[in-house]
């Protein structure tokens, strides 16, 4: 047993080498995730009474999966965007109504998702409700998908209008049967806000918010909510009634790319 004491310490001693060789690559590849800036913060920290029905966190979304990037659901603004929000929301609890938001901060990796999915044209399994009209092989010649998104500079929100008092929106059970985003209200996917003419995330001609077609109380919805983001600084893409940037953007050149999650922004 004496002699055996040095040739087991080398044992021991090459096994603790041998570790150590192979758990160094995998410390030096667990980079922290990253943060927000100082100058991002959460909604519901600004104004918690505008309603949050963060899509792509879900399977009720174009992809028909929860989205890359999308932890939690919280949404994630620039301070003054936030601020902008905070303001219209007062201004429309007074004529009965409150704000209801889809998306706000978007991460780079959630872009590329959705390069990833519209790349992919055997899989359509949202197709007849999100893009019912258009081939998905259009969906970046149309613009309805591109590499870069205004949402990964955390100034632009997607978001609608819901009349007071706020009815329950149901969940929505994947592989459920799918309306067409452009069917009239009753016959679309129940969702509390008003009617707008088409619902949230339709690719269609039928969104672009000064679309002739869309006449009377639609038409009414699209222009309250159009008129009272204006006022305060918000500039409409006129191809999305639903999708408004606030300016000038706290920045304007940077695309980031931290997951949405309240650890993102924890405390801030």
């Amino acid at each position: 047993m004496t002699r055996l004491a040095p040739a087991l310490r080398a044992l021991a001693a090459a096994a603790v080498t041998l570790l150590a060789v192979t758990a160094a690559p995998t410390a030096a590849q667990a980079k922290p995730e990253p943060k927000a800036p100082g100058e991002f913060v959460s909604l519901r920290s600004v104004d918690p009474t505008i309603i949050q029905e963060m899509r792509y966190t879900t399977a009720h979304n174009f992809v028909g999966v929860p989205v890359d990037g999308y932890r939690q659901p919280v949404c994630i603004l620039t301070r003054p965007a936030a601020k902008a929000l905070h303001e219209a929301q007062t201004r429309l609890l007074r004529r009965g109504y409150s704000l209801k938001v889809y998306d706000c901060y978007r991460p780079q990796r959630a872009v590329d998702h959705f390069v990833r999915w519209a790349q992919d044209l055997d899989d359509e399994a949202m197709k007849a409700e999100f893009y019912p009209s258009v081939d998905k092989s259009r969906l970046f010649a149309d613009g309805y998908i591109a590499e870069k998104s205004g949402h990964s500079r955390g100034s632009t929100v997607d978001l609608t209008l819901v009349r007071l008092p706020a009815q329950a929106t149901r969940p929505y059970v994947p592989g459920e049967r799918l309306a067409p985003c452009h069917a009239p209200k009753a016959e679309r996917f129940p969702d509390n806000s008003v009617d707008m003419g088409t619902g949230y995330d339709c690719f269609d001609t039928l969104s672009h918010t000064e679309d002739p077609r869309v006449q009377g109380v639609q038409r009414a919805n699209r222009q309250l909510l159009k008129g009272v983001l204006g006022e305060l600084g918000f500039v409409n893409l006129a191809e999305e009634w639903w999708h408004f940037t606030y300016k000038p953007e706290p920045f304007p050149d940077t695309y980031f790319d931290f997951p949405v999650a309240h650890r993102s922004v924890a405390g801030h």
